[in-house]
């Protein structure tokens, strides 16, 4: 093979290079805000990502970073959904990483090009070989670049994800006051670069620690804060649930006696005709008591009984059949974060549905060595999986990862499906 052809064979290479660098890109930046449109106006948005994920900036050419910095700008309002605060940061935060992976790769392979070949410095025309040797270092900065950010989308994929659904606008303020230094470092240093174009590199590398740094604590932090709070909401409900059961159980046995001394008394002494009978009508009042659902589990009683109440309220159709006999072995916290939110969420979302609509349906079964639990309810079909439409994302909205935690502690697994209007949630947890 001659060096024409070892050197179209590196181009072919350096543009798949250059693709999957794009395509990881692009992931990140999806991963941190949810893209508009529909698939032909998301096709536009990876074209346009992959113009902006080659761009190159020089030192020195302050008008070259103004209009990169523009035109990213431009793209995420244009491609992306979410609030204002948020695609600011995505230009606080990838931005200058963008920057600076580009002017490194593009100076070190330049760097090692003229030190290996110091007799090409002010030449105009290229040899074959010394054009085989320039495709080969840029072929190798592609590589590296693409190996950079693989490491960077397994990394922060999650946490990026997380970010944007947890963050209020405070914490999103110290997370762009966090991303300002990047950006204002490689905006200056590039900007007024002095002769050794070397210096630029530690703040090259320090604006890239920062930048992604900063995205991983505040993931961090809006994990453990949610975490914290949603602990500490669990404390409660459980102190609240067995606060209730006490208070079930003695209603139950006061409910026994004066059933029958109401009977007794409606027996002896029958209401004239056309006359309310006063008896009766107390009876009716209480007979809920005598429908008291029974799980096998006198905490899941007391959880049903109040989310049922809950549907009620909200005139929602509910109904349950529940077999929870075999299911002791769960935790109360964990029963009620699996019950609880998941009934929670299908009650939020049935209330947003028209009356004759609103329905859901439990069931709970052992099948084999097995416990199925299945939630199923009518929703809105614009509606996003795990998704809370209350405006406080960062305590709520986090009911199915919490569900998810819960069953994998027992080694279950939890799916779920939303297709025609229904959304269904499955979890199966062996019994031990």
């Amino acid at each position: 093979m001659g060096g024409p052809d070892v050197i179209k064979l590196m181009d072919m290479l350096s543009f798949f290079l250059t693709v999957g660098y794009t395509f990881l890109f692009f992931s990140l930046l999806h991963a941190f805000l949810p893209l508009r449109g529909s698939l032909p106006v998301q096709a536009l948005a990876f074209a346009v990502c992959s113009y902006l994920a080659d761009f190159v900036i020089y030192a020195n050419d302050p008008a070259g970073l103004i209009s990169a910095m523009t035109l990213f700008l431009v793209y995420v309002l244009l491609f992306y959904k979410g609030r204002i605060v948020e695609k600011l940061s995505a230009l606080l935060i990838f931005y200058p990483a963008l920057v600076a992976v580009n002017y490194l790769m593009l100076d070190i392979g330049s760097r090692l090009f003229f030190y290996a070949m110091p007799e090409v410095r002010g030449a105009e025309v290229f040899t074959s070989h010394q054009l085989w040797v320039s495709t080969f270092y840029h072929t190798v900065s592609l590589l590296i670049r693409l190996l950079f950010w693989l490491g960077v989308w397994w990394i922060l994929r999650r946490p990026l994800a997380q970010i944007t659904t947890a963050l209020d606008l405070r914490m999103w303020l110290i997370v762009d006051t966090l991303g300002l230094a990047a950006f204002v470092a490689i905006f200056t240093i590039l900007c007024f670069m002095p002769e050794d174009t070397a210096i630029a590199y530690p703040i090259c590398g320090a604006s890239l620690f920062s930048s992604f740094g900063c995205m991983y604590l505040a993931s961090y932090i809006s994990g453990s804060l949610q975490t914290a709070y949603r602990a500490q909401e669990l404390e409660v409900q459980h102190r609240y649930y067995e606060e209730r059961l006490k208070e079930e159980e003695r209603v139950r046995s006061i409910y026994h006696d004066l059933k029958n001394h109401l009977l007794i008394l409606r027996a002896e002494g029958q209401a004239p005709r056309g006359a309310e009978d006063p008896a009766g009508r107390l009876l009716r009042q209480i007979e809920g008591y005598e429908n008291y659902m029974h799980t096998g589990n006198d905490f899941l009683d007391i959880i049903l009984r109040n989310k049922a109440r809950d549907a009620q309220e909200k005139q929602i159709d509910f109904s349950a059949s529940v077999h929870f006999e075999d299911g002791s072995f769960i935790d109360p916290l964990d029963i009620s974060t699996i019950f609880g939110n998941a009934l929670d969420n299908a009650i939020e979302a049935s209330g947003r549905l028209p009356i004759e609509e609103r329905i859901i349906t439990l069931k709970t079964v052992r099948v084999r060595d097995m416990l199925s639990i299945v939630v199923e309810n009518n929703a809105l079909p614009s509606e996003e999986e795990g998704q809370s439409a209350k405006p406080d994302r960062f305590l709520h909205g986090f009911g199915l990862p919490n569900i998810r935690k819960a069953v994998e502690k027992y080694g279950g697994q939890c799916v779920v499906g939303q297709g025609a209007g229904l959304f269904t949630l499955k979890a199966l947890i062996p019994i031990p």
